[in-house]
This record gives C-alpha cells, sequence and structure tokens, in this order.
C-alpha cells in the first residue's frame, strides 16, 4: 500500500546461549500504515517488546536480527548502525516506554530535553524550538504550558510525565510511534486519557503506531487492528472487531475468554491451562498445541501456517459456533 509506513517481513531475532539459541522473535511480518494503530497482543514473553525493540534498534546484545527485513516509509532499515541508526530514532521514529522516569533526564527541564531533540532532529532555531516545545506540551494536554516548560520530571504526576514522553516522542514528528505498555502503571481514568490522547494524535497527524501491551481491554479501546504473539510467533492478525468477536486461534479464544467482560458474571474467569514454553524449549510444530484443547496430529509435527491473506496461524481455525 502507498499508505504503509512500517513493514516487516519474517522477522527473526535470536540470542545465543549457554544451552543453545533461543528466538524471541519467530518469522513475524506486518504492516502499519499512516493513521493506523496496530496493536501486539500477548503474554509476557510472547516476543512483544522484542519486536519494537529490532524495529527502534535497541536490542540488547546479544540480541541480534537474524533474518527478515524492516522497511520505513519505503527504505530497509534493519541492517542500519550507530550513528545511521541513532539520526533514525526520534526523527522517523518515536517512543513511548511504561515507565516515563526510564524515558526522562532527571537533571535537565521538560523544556531543555524538547527542545535539545528538535535542534538535534530539525532544522530550526533555539526560539522556534522553545516555541514548538511549549506547542507541543499545549497539544498533549498539559495545563499551564508556558509556566510549566521549565519544570523538572519529579514535579510532573505520572500521568503528567506520560504526557511528557508522549510529547518528546512526537516533537520531530515522527512517522512511527512505538509505545510500549503506555498504560501499564497508570491509575484506569489516566490509561483512559493516554489512550484518548494517542487516538487523537494519530488521526490529526497521520502517525502510525504500534501500540504494545498485554491488555485485552485498551487494545478493543485503541487499536484498529491487532495482532497476537504466542512464543516468538504471530498467530492472528485482523480488525479488532473482527478478533475480539470472532477469534480463529484457540490461543486468542482462550485470551478473549479469560476477560472479566466474557465471564458475564460468573464466579470464576476461564483458564488457559499450562504455560506458554520457555524459549529454549518450544515444542515442534504449533507451539501452542501442548495448551490446545482442539489439537490433532498436525499440529504436533508442523508449525502453523503462514499469516498471509488468511488470519490466523492456525491450521484449524476456530468458526464463529465454536469460539463461542
Amino acid at each position: 500500500m502507498s499508505d504503509t509506513v512500517l513493514s516487516i517481513r519474517e522477522l527473526s531475532v535470536e540470542i545465543p546461549t549457554h544451552t543453545g539459541i533461543v528466538k524471541p522473535v519467530d518469522g513475524v511480518s506486518y504492516d502499519i500504515c499512516a493513521g493506523e494503530i496496530l496493536g501486539i497482543v500477548g503474554e509476557s514473553g510472547a516476543g512483544k517488546s522484542m519486536a519494537g525493540n529490532a524495529v527502534i534498534g535497541l536490542l540488547s546484545p546479544p540480541a541480534h536480527i537474524a533474518a527478515g527485513e524492516i522497511w520505513l516509509n519505503g527504505s530497509r532499515i534493519d541492517a542500519l548502525e550507530g550513528e545511521d541508526m541513532r539520526r533514525l530514532r526520534g526523527k522517523q521514529i518515536g517512543m513511548v516506554f511504561q515507565d516515563p522516569l526510564t524515558s526522562l533526564n532527571p537533571l535537565l527541564s521538560i523544556g531543555d530535553q524538547l527542545t535539545e531533540t528538535m535542534l538535534t532532529h530539525l532544522d530550526i532555531s533555539r526560539g522556534e524550538a522553545d516555541r514548538r516545545a511549549i506547542a507541543a506540551l499545549e497539544e498533549v494536554g498539559i495545563p499551564g504550558a508556558a509556566e510549566r516548560i521549565d519544570s523538572y520530571p519529579h514535579e510532573f504526576s505520572g500521568g503528567m510525565r506520560q504526557r511528557v514522553v508522549i510529547a518528546l516522542a512526537l516533537c520531530a514528528e515522527p512517522s512511527l510511534i512505538i509505545a510500549d505498555e503506555p498504560t501499564t502503571a497508570l491509575d484506569v481514568s489516566v490509561q483512559a486519557q493516554i489512550i484518548a490522547l494517542l487516538k487523537r494524535l494519530c488521526r490529526d497527524r497521520g502517525t502510525a503506531v504500534m501500540l504494545i501491551t498485554h491488555d485485552m481491554g485498551v487494545i478493543a479501546e485503541a487499536a484498529d487492528r491487532v495482532g497476537v504473539m504466542y512464543a516468538g510467533r504471530l498467530v492472528e492478525l485482523g480488525a479488532v472487531r473482527d478478533v475480539l468477536t470472532a477469534p480463529q486461534h484457540p490461543y486468542t479464544h482462550g485470551l478473549m475468554a479469560s476477560t472479566p467482560l466474557a465471564s458475564q458474571g460468573k464466579a470464576r474467569l476461564h483458564q488457559i491451562e499450562g504455560a506458554m514454553p520457555r524459549l529454549n524449549k518450544v515444542p515442534e510444530g504449533c507451539p501452542f498445541h501442548p495448551r490446545c484443547a482442539y489439537a490433532r496430529d498436525k499440529c504436533r509435527v508442523a508449525p502453523g501456517p503462514k499469516i498471509a491473506d488468511g488470519r490466523t496461524a492456525c491450521w484449524f481455525p476456530l468458526v464463529a459456533e465454536k469460539a463461542s
């Protein structure tokens, strides 16, 4: 598509260990278009954050991209290193982390951090950077932005700090935002405000957003499409409404059945039996088959089909009647 901002093709990340090579990301492919929020959901250790870190070049050695391609605005970026990748961060890709205190320098004022980012990536004067810094804080809903521009991170609440981080991610006008669990550490009411802010900025600016989370409620509220990951693999990908109301992969069905909404007031929530395998002990065939009530012989010997024109990497997709 002409408006595709990010395209990931068969991406695999490997980590050599003393017991062998593990793959926290294994053959993942998806696109994100301008103005779209793609939610990536799954249990802890599913590979969600590792895929995002691979895109922005923040893999911690010895983790490395072992295969696949990453394209941003028509240019391949998976082989970029050093200064080339540093120029890309901020200018074309913004990052919003779970804990805003890890993203902000406690020794610099909010204004200095915003202006430094803009002066690094944009051809503007210091005076223009100062003006844009105030405008950026106003855009993300910081009250009294002109008066608070010289404040330090510890002088803001958690929700306000997260708004500042979003302003910092957007101030150099990137085409892609990677938001890694941006609402997890916040109160429920503040979570709703941050989600609404991301949706509005995505709509108004046409920015593509990769929203990484384990919260299906956040996905339902914020995302246009959703990708479900399990043991490093993408097992389902589709429009939020389709995936959440009629999941085709048994793992997605289990995730949805375990939410309070799906329990419909029952005393106990549904539980997926077992646990996600360790990355050095991923079973043959479909990695979910030891926990799957619908597994057949083929699932135990052959990995699921690649998600291409279809929606799920399952040999025997659930139909609406079975998934209900």
